[in-house]
């Protein structure tokens, strides 16, 4: 019984898990590409301008739950690259150098990548959603 109950509420919170993230996430895309929200408008076709398309529309992908696994395994790789250039050069640790937000959201594709959309999403259903049968 426990077991059962578990699981619908684990597809349940995977799915809410994945559509905040997918908004925070395409509200930091909107930051560079827009310069809204306190952000600045990056030059176009910079590498963050780019990196702004990406987590613009890769952002409402995720959080529609359309192309759930292959949008977060691109993401998760945006935030190792992020990560990697723009935050370990300050410092060994996340804490030290301000990329906790960049390590969250690529272990967070990660899971998205591994365990699919979870519940509410345009995948659900679909071939190739995640979800096993």
């Amino acid at each position: 019984m426990m077991e059962t109950m578990s699981s619908a509420y684990s597809a349940h919170a995977l799915g809410i898990l994945r559509l905040v993230t997918g908004l925070m996430f395409s509200l930091h895309g909107a930051q560079k590409f827009f310069g809204v929200f306190g952000g600045h408008r990056m030059p176009m076709f910079s590498l963050l301008w780019f990196a702004a398309i990406i987590e613009l529309f890769g952002g409402i992908l995720i959080t529609l739950g359309l192309f759930t696994r292959y949008v977060a395994f691109i993401l998760c790789g945006e935030m190792c690259v992020a990560y990697f250039t723009a935050h370990a050069r300050k410092g060994l640790l996340p804490i030290e150098n301000g990329g906790e937000l960049a390590v969250l959201y690529c272990f967070i594709f990660l899971c998205l990548f591994a365990a699919g959309p979870g519940s509410f999403s345009l995948d659900r259903g679909s071939k190739g959603s995640g979800r096993r049968r």
